[in-house]
């Protein structure tokens, strides 16, 4: 198997990744950076950073269909994301990683699918996270050492602002773990490619329902110490992979994920539609 991993907030690179960079283009357009493709732990990958080196994207600017397809397009099966989040829980404190299995999207305006175009799909999403992928980061983490908490709910807002406290205080009324601001639509689209998909969220602070408020200043500090933490999380899942790789097929299915998905019927698919497709879903539309 392939990983692919997108590398989040204060994660821009990966100490022991041997490769070199491509710059890769997509029928979505470029990528948010080159990627690395090459070698960690002795397990094939490909390391994007999400906001590009250096930070220069905002959450609502990611390409995010372009990236997903980009992992897609250089053979990963598999997708290990990485994201800085807001905590609601007192037992999640900054620091703490989390390794959520169910998303909310409150996200507005997000190109969320490859299909359209003439071209209509529906996958599910019940499960958002592939459980045998977040096993085995479960397990890289206590082999790695690393306070993480497995299973919760990551709710995704639109972002770049932080949240007002009224906000704040409904979200965590209503059940959500942390809040970022990356991970959707990447887990619908990393559906739709058949990828697996797992998320390593990176607590920074207590969002805006805590009396302190939530500064730049204060998560970027928290960020640097969460780094090294990360990073060798994500040694010890690649690591842990190239000994266990994903079972295919897997239990949940989502290597097949588009079985039965589109609706459109094949003597109405659009040609340029079609061909726009393939290197996403060319396992059911070649």
């Amino acid at each position: 198997m392939k990983l692919g991993i997108i590398g989040g907030s204060g994660l821009y690179a990966m100490p022991g990744l041997t490769g070199g960079w491509r710059e890769i283009e997509t029928p979505w357009g470029r990528p948010s950076d080159a990627i690395l493709d090459g070698r960690l732990e002795g397990l094939p990958v490909a390391f994007l950073p999400r906001h590009g080196r250096g930070h220069r994207l905002a959450p609502h600017e990611l390409p995010a269909r372009a990236n997903i397809a980009a992992l897609k397009m250089l053979g990963c099966t598999a997708v290990l994301a990485v994201g800085a989040v807001g905590s609601f829980r007192e037992a999640l404190p900054p620091g703490h990683f989390l390794l959520p299995d169910q998303l909310v999207d409150a996200t507005r305006g997000r190109p969320s699918s490859f299909f359209g175009d003439g071209i209509v799909a529906h996958v599910s999403l019940a499960e958002p996270v592939a459980r045998d992928l977040l096993d085995r980061v479960a397990s890289a983490a206590r082999a790695a050492g690393v306070p993480a908490t497995s299973g919760g709910t990551y709710g995704c807002i639109e972002g770049p602002r932080f949240a007002t406290r009224a906000e704040s205080l409904a979200r965590r009324t209503a059940g959500w773990d942390v809040v970022g601001m990356t991970a959707l639509p990447e887990a619908h689209l990393a559906r739709e490619a058949e990828l697996a998909y797992a998320l390593i969220a990176m607590v920074t602070d207590f969002d805006a329902w805590a009396e302190s408020p939530v500064t730049t200043a204060a998560v970027v500090e928290v960020m640097a110490e969460n780094r090294g933490r990360a990073q060798a999380l994500v040694r010890a899942t690649a690591a842990e992979l190239a000994a266990r790789p994903l079972p295919v097929p897997s239990a949940q299915g989502w290597e097949r994920a588009l079985d039965g998905a589109i609706i459109t019927s094949r003597d109405c698919w659009p040609e340029a539609t079609r061909q726009r497709l393939l290197p996403v879903a060319g396992r059911v539309l070649a």
